[in-house]
């Protein structure tokens, strides 16, 4: 430990430069998957513009619980499941998981794809459930 110090305390611009572009690197990568939104803003833009939410949870817990109108296309089949949502290219499209894990990778997949208006819930379903917002069982 006393290395670590030593070395930060020698090389303070090269531990610098390190910092900011791991920095950089974390707010791009969080940034590719589109914005995230709250569940406050997920209900304006689902009343408002329409939105479309893609919950990427597995089929059972989908059907434990989900957001009205959601459509189910699980993380693990967003490639190969993404013709689904074609119909809805002109709409905004908000992607939610479980805990917002999986919905910034899937985002990338998508604007890749050309869908232009993605967002990630964040928090996933289970911010949405602690605010006690509905969800509706299959």
């Amino acid at each position: 430990m006393e290395q670590l110090f030593a070395f930060i305390s020698n090389h303070p611009f090269l531990v610098g430069t390190f910092a900011v572009l791991l920095a950089l690197f974390i707010r791009n990568e969080m940034s590719r998957g589109g914005a995230a939104v709250s569940a406050q803003e997920l209900v304006q833009l689902v009343n408002n513009q329409g939105a479309v939410v893609v919950d990427l949870r597995d089929k059972a817990e989908f059907e434990a619980g989900h957001i009205v109108d959601a459509i189910n296309i699980p993380f693990a089949a967003i490639e190969t499941r993404m013709d689904e949502l074609n119909p809805h290219k002109d709409k905004p499209i908000v992607l939610a998981c479980k805990m917002g894990q999986h919905s910034g990778s899937a985002g990338t997949q998508l604007r890749k794809a050309g869908f232009e208006q993605v967002s990630r819930l964040r928090g996933g379903i289970a911010d949405w459930r602690a605010q006690n917002l509905p969800v509706v069982k299959k």
